[in-house]
């Protein structure tokens, strides 16, 4: 049986634990799923990549700034951690299986919307189901003090896709569970990501 969070958690820990520099302030966990990547005949496929970004790379931007927080922005330099390529994607297909998680990278474009045309879906089959594990590895980064000692202070593990959906909002707050993430939030709000 595929434990995907404890998989993930190790990966994660191997990768961070090897960072050397000194004025990282944020860890990007960037979420994204794409038509054009295919694995095992599924297109629409989800993949996980960590990253980061340091007060070097964003030039003193101001606190609340695009520029600070958007990740088109950041260096773009991504370990990947499920990738087409890689033994994270055979796990990520193992643990869809043994979950009864199934037609990977399907959406119903129908009932992705409300009334008012606003976005209420969850992204494709298999994305929202691999963000709610990784979200919750990284709540336990946070409260389990990993991030802390590693980085002899409290910072923000942003979960990131290319838009800023319901659902990413809500994986920043559970993933951040005592404020880690509060600087960011509220720049998403100054920049009218979220309400």
């Amino acid at each position: 049986m595929v434990n995907l969070q404890v998989y993930l958690e190790n990966k994660l820990s191997n990768i961070i634990s090897a960072w050397n520099e000194s004025d990282i302030y944020a860890i990007s966990f960037f979420v994204y799923s794409n038509e054009a990547y295919e694995y095992n005949g599924c297109s629409n496929v989800t993949k996980f990549f960590v990253s980061y970004n340091t007060e070097d790379d964003c030039h003193g931007a101001d606190e609340l700034s695009e520029e600070r927080w958007n990740y088109a922005y950041w260096r773009q330099n991504e370990i990947p951690i499920i990738d087409t390529e890689n033994e994270g994607m055979k796990t990520l297909f193992k643990w869809y299986e043994e979950n009864g998680i199934d037609n990977i990278g399907y959406e119903n474009c129908n009932d992705c919307y409300d009334n008012e045309m606003r976005y209420i879906g969850k992204g494709p089959t298999g994305y929202y189901e691999l963000l709610s594990e990784i979200t919750e590895v990284a709540r336990k980064l946070q409260e389990n003090g990993f991030i802390k000692n590693k980085f002899g202070r409290s910072i923000p593990i942003i979960i990131h896709d290319l838009e800023y959906p319901w659902y990413i909002i809500e994986a920043n707050k559970k993933a951040n569970p005592n404020g880690e993430a509060d600087v960011f939030l509220a720049a998403m709000k100054a920049l009218g990501f979220m309400e």
